[in-house]
């Protein structure tokens, strides 16, 4: 028996997985007709553009863009293996991930989990969700732009960092978080084949043994 399977965490993550699952953008008429206006090249640019994500997410903010619950359940189980007391995450959304990140530091005996999201309404939602599961204790939602929330008041020892908001900021957000990464570090990218400066940092050998896990993520290890 874990925080991650059983009540109140459980019901509650099968109740929003449902909801991620379910949720179409191209059910929003605004939204659909945004996408559509934009071509092949113009959507690839959008998603690694580190400029003009601001719009964009902000467009998306009544969409959950969570991981998948089997991204979900590695975060969880990577977390426990390596005793993580500290993790990082970039785009709280609704706050899936950080429920399952947040379980795993209960279940390790405690920590703090600091999670940036900068669309006011699902930092709300996050927030709802982390006591409704009751582990907002363990959780540090900071309010704005990662590249400001992130760059200060940082434990000295980070054991997981989870990327999972605007591609074309992971190496960004990395090079702030990198200091305090301590050798044998997780870093889990979501969707990290939309940055390729990311993918080449990570993967070049210098630092860090990286490899895709699947389709969605890009798993490393920060070397010592």
């Amino acid at each position: 028996m874990t925080t991650l399977n059983t009540a109140p965490v459980a019901p509650l993550l099968d109740r929003l997985f449902a909801v991620n699952d379910a949720a179409d953008p191209a059910s929003d008429p605004a939204l659909a007709a945004y996408w559509s206006s934009l071509d092949p090249q113009q959507r690839s640019a959008l998603m690694q553009t580190r400029t003009g994500y601001v719009d964009f997410y902000a467009r998306m903010k009544d969409i959950p863009l969570a991981v998948s619950r089997e991204t979900g359940n590695l975060l969880y189980m990577l977390a426990r293996v390596s005793g993580a007391r500290s993790i990082v995450e970039f785009g709280t959304s609704f706050g899936l991930s950080t429920l399952c990140l947040a379980a795993a530091l209960r279940d390790n005996g405690g920590g703090r989990l600091i999670t940036s999201e900068f669309e006011p309404s699902k930092v709300a939602r996050a927030r709802q969700h982390l006591a409704e599961g009751g582990l907002a204790d363990l959780v540090e939602c900071r309010e704005g732009d990662a590249l400001e929330t992130l760059s200060r008041d940082l434990p000295a020892t980070v054991d997981l960092l989870l990327l999972d908001g605007a591609k074309g900021l992971y190496p960004d957000i990395l090079a702030l978080i990198e200091p305090h990464l301590r050798p044998g570090a997780v870093i889990l990218a979501d969707n990290a084949d939309h940055c390729p400066a990311y993918l080449e940092r990570v993967r070049g050998g210098e630092g860090y043994l990286s490899l895709p896990f699947s389709d969605e993520v890009e798993f490393s290890i920060r070397l010592g």
